[in-house]
Order: C-alpha cells, then sequence, then structure tokens
C-alpha cells in the first residue's frame, strides 16, 4: 500500500539539523524502484552498467535492476545466500557468501574467483559487509551469528573478526577480534577512520571508531554513537564525512539515519520497514539507495557517495 509523496518537501526527510539541508533535495522524493523480496542486502552501484545489484539474502539470489527500463531481473542464482556485496576499484563485483563461507570476485567475462575462503586452516563462519579501500586492500566483517536457515544454515567455526585482504600478497590477515557481532563497516572518505557496527553489544548497538594505519593496522577505539533503541546495519559515508546508516527497528525508526562526522543526527529518512543497508549510485552518486526487508527505495540527494571505482 505504500505510495511516494505528493508533496514537496518529502515530509519522509527529517531536517534534525541545519546541516543537513545541504544534503537534501527539495524537489525529490523517497521512490520504492523494486518490491517482491524476502530480505534485501549488500546494495552496490555498477556505474559502468548503469545496475543496482544487491542481495535477496533468503532467496537465495542477487538481483538487478536497471536503470535505464526500471526493470528487475535475477543477475544470480542461486548466489550461495550472498549478503554484503561491493566493487573493488576496478569496478569489479565483491561479495560476501555466507553458504560457502567466502569472498568472491566476479571478473569481467563472468567468472568467478575466489580470493578468500577461510582462515588460519578453519573456513570463515558467514561473512557479511565488504569494503574496498583506495590501495586495493579488501576489508570485510565475519560474525558468528548462525545456524541461519536463512543463510546457509552453518554454524559458526571462528571467533567473529573483521579481516583484511592484503593486496600485495593477497593474504588474509585477521585485523580485530573482539567486536561483539560485527557487522556494517565502512570508512571516513580520507579512509583515515574505520567505522564499525558492533551489533551483539550490550545494552544497545553501537557504532565504533578506529584510527587506520598506512600499513592496514587500526588503533584507538571509542565509541562513535551508542545506537540507544534503533538497530543500526549497514553504513556507508558522503563525500563531506557524514554516515548514512542503515536503520531500525518499529514506527519512527524504521529508515535511513544520518549523522555528522561528530557523531551528531542530522536527519532521519522514514521508511515503512526496517532498512538493514545503503548504498550510493546514479551518474553522479547522488542517488542514496536503501535495501530494506521487502522492497528497494531510492533518493536523490544534493551531496554524493565516496567514489569506488579509481
Amino acid at each position: 500500500m505504500w505510495q511516494p509523496s505528493l508533496r514537496l518537501p518529502d515530509p519522509a526527510i527529517r531536517i534534525l539539523d541545519p546541516a543537513f539541508k545541504a544534503c537534501v533535495n527539495n524537489l525529490s522524493v523517497v521512490e520504492r524502484v523494486a518490491t517482491g523480496f524476502e530480505w534485501t542486502e549488500g546494495p552496490v552501484w555498477l556505474g559502468e552498467a548503469n545496475l543496482l545489484l544487491f542481495s535477496d539474502i533468503r532467496g537465495n539470489r542477487i538481483m538487478k535492476w536497471d536503470e535505464a527500463t526500471g526493470e528487475t531481473s535475477v543477475f544470480r542464482a542461486p548466489s550461495n545466500f550472498s549478503n554484503g556485496n561491493t566493487v573493488d576499484r576496478q569496478g569489479r563485483l565483491l561479495t560476501c557468501e555466507c553458504a560457502t563461507r567466502r569472498i568472491t570476485r566476479t571478473e569481467a567475462d563472468g567468472h568467478i574467483t575466489v580470493l578468500a575462503d577461510g582462515f588460519d586452516g578453519k573456513p570463515f563462519n558467514s561473512p557479511n559487509d565488504i569494503v574496498c579501500t583506495t590501495d586495493g586492500a579488501i576489508w570485510f566483517t565475519d560474525p558468528a551469528f548462525g545456524p541461519n536457515f536463512s543463510e546457509g544454515d552453518l554454524s559458526p567455526v571462528q571467533i567473529a573478526r573483521v579481516y583484511r585482504i592484503d593486496p600485495r600478497t593477497r593474504k588474509t590477515e585477521a585485523v580485530l577480534d573482539d567486536v561483539p557481532g560485527p557487522n556494517g563497516l565502512c570508512f571516513s572518505p580520507d579512509e583515515k577512520i574505520l567505522y564499525l557496527i558492533a551489533s551483539r553489544h550490550t545494552p544497545h548497538r553501537q557504532i565504533w571508531a578506529y584510527d587506520v594505519a598506512m600499513n592496514g593496522t587500526v588503533s584507538n577505539r571509542r565509541v562513535f554513537l551508542d545506537c540507544a533503541e534503533g538497530a543500526a546495519d549497514g553504513l556507508r559515508a558522503d563525500i563531506n564525512g557524514n554516515l548514512w546508516c542503515g536503520w531500525g527497528s518499529g514506527e519512527g525508526l524504521d529508515g535511513v539515519a544520518i549523522f555528522s562526522p561528530q557523531a551528531k543526527k542530522i536527519g532521519h529518512i522514514d521508511l515503512p520497514e526496517r532498512c538493514p543497508n545503503v548504498c550510493f549510485g546514479g551518474v553522479h552518486r547522488n542517488q542514496l539507495f536503501m535495501a530494506c526487508h521487502t522492497s528497494i527505495y531510492r533518493l536523490t540527494l544534493a551531496t554524493q557517495g565516496v567514489p569506488q571505482i579509481s
């Protein structure tokens, strides 16, 4: 029964601080561009193809939405219960596969390369979210959430960690092993800060921040944000360092919460369902795609996401 707003500005876009006004396009409303899924995650924009890809986890498939036609179709099925997706610096798709416990890269000709499938002689648990930095390093989270029938039904065999695939050696390195439920992650625009969602922290989820050295080591952990009654899941940064966080759970919370680099909540986008993850896309990287429980929503902004391709 959801319908886009006929009013401008869209009342679903809540400005909570004057700083958010610079991000808002008052001539844009929240659109639902695709629906009919079971639990969407891992949205990523493929710029050269003008396609949005996203995981329909419980449907065990990766879907694609074509901006030119507005049509949604299957990109890959089965997807091995894929979760997080991103692109590397050459624009190739990187995917977290839960059922096969691995990180893969889809090459230009369509064949799949396995980049990592375990650590210290044991397989991963169920890789969750993934990002690629400008040096080509690949960072991903591997929580210990299972077994889950909707994501491959595999029990954890490792402690929960954050990993990094070194761009030169291609070795998988353990970066962090003390995060309760490492989930979504992203970097500040200058890549000097790593933001990480501790989704099993009690009594509330938190977003932690770390300083990042050039060799990929992290230090100076601090609490960037306590989520209180909200549930942060995935997040991405815009060019000004604001964090756009998939958010829930419940009326008044479901949608996207936006925080300044100083952790002040400056805006909120209300959606009719919980939003696990977001990404920026479009020709100018000014479209925010919001992957929710059953649907994908889009909002054109007055700001841009951080570039993903060299």
